[in-house]
């Protein structure tokens, strides 16, 4: 009974003394990201990791303050994650399969804009939260289809991720466990449609599957993957067909906590891929080719919820790896 009030005693005093010392920059990150935590000895230890990786971000954009690097990071809600932590919560389920020839979208070699950006012709909805599921397949499927069915109707409606979290086990998709964008768009295909995001909101967890045909947005035909690996065909794609779902590597440090600049990591593979994003556009800053990407991590990752991907360096993190569309 004594050891076990002592043990008491010991986590009130440590609890105390931990409030009166703490940072302001860290009761700072608290307050901003809504971070509570079990007890104090959590406490302190996602204390310092989220100092490890601030030091970590300054000595970064120190080298970008010098044109060393050409991208700049910034501290966000990953900020108390390490980084096998952040790179677990990436789940998408990279695809093995050979494609079908007859189904691929190949370059043509025809001339293209310099640059494009499908928000400006209003193809792209406001970026969007997945939250702590492993949904980001879901976000990358909607906004692809998002994008079609705009340009084939020019009304832009916001499609439902929680749906294909929730209703598309039979092709292969696990919820908030990972998937696949082609399976969600073999599902919709199936399923005869998705519904709006008003009638079937997202919740970032798994759930019983609740689809209403009364409040179905659209649906698609199928699907056509664009030739693995060719960032020709991929920006041809985005020119002739519009936003298009792609696999990445985001699993590094310099992605968890990117801010702005054209994002270039030599670490990044082209092949271990584990998280579903949407093209939305490409060019140029200051000399670097990038491919414009919308993420699913809120507006207030990267820069407003988007981050500028290396372009036209040997398929850096993938991006043309395991790019598709649906056909509409």
């Amino acid at each position: 009974m004594k050891t076990v009030l002592c043990f008491f005693l010991f986590v009130a005093i440590i609890h105390a003394a931990l409030h009166d010392h703490l940072p302001d920059d860290w009761l700072e990150f608290k307050a901003r990201f809504g971070k509570n935590y079990k007890n104090s000895f959590e406490e302190i230890f996602r204390m310092s990791v989220y100092k490890e990786n601030q030091k970590k971000i300054d000595e970064h954009n120190k080298r970008y303050e010098v044109g060393e690097v050409s991208y700049k990071l910034k501290m966000n809600h990953f900020g108390d994650l390490m980084q096998h932590e952040f790179k677990a919560l990436n789940k998408l389920k990279a695809s093995s399969k050979l494609q079908n020839s007859e189904n691929v979208f190949r370059a043509t070699g025809g001339k293209l804009p310099a640059s494009l950006d499908w928000r400006k012709n209003g193809a792209v909805t406001p970026v969007k939260d997945q939250g702590q599921c492993g949904s980001c397949w879901a976000f990358s499927t909607t906004g692809s289809l998002e994008g079609q069915l705009f340009l084939k109707s020019k009304k832009l409606v916001s499609l439902s991720e929680q749906q294909l979290v929730d209703c598309s086990g039979n092709f292969g998709n696990e919820g908030c466990d990972g998937g696949l964008m082609d399976q969600a768009f073999q599902y919709i295909k199936a399923n005869g449609g998705i519904d709006t995001e008003g009638s079937y909101p997202y919740e970032a967890q798994d759930d019983s599957c609740r689809f209403k045909k009364t409040s179905i947005a659209g649906t698609d035909k199928g699907f056509v993957d664009v030739a693995t690996g060719d960032e020709n065909a991929l920006k041809e794609a985005v020119v002739k067909i519009g936003p298009i779902s792609v696999a990445i590597d985001a699993g590094n440090m310099s992605f968890q906590f990117y801010s702005e600049g054209v994002y270039n990591e030599p670490d990044c593979s082209d092949t271990q891929l584990d998280h579903g994003v949407l093209v939305v556009g490409y060019g140029t800053e200051n000399g670097h080719d990038y491919w414009l990407v919308k993420n699913s991590w809120n507006a207030g990752w990267g820069q407003n919820g988007y981050i500028k991907m290396s372009r036209n360096k040997n398929n850096q993190c993938g991006i043309a790896t395991q790019a598709s569309y649906p056909v509409v």
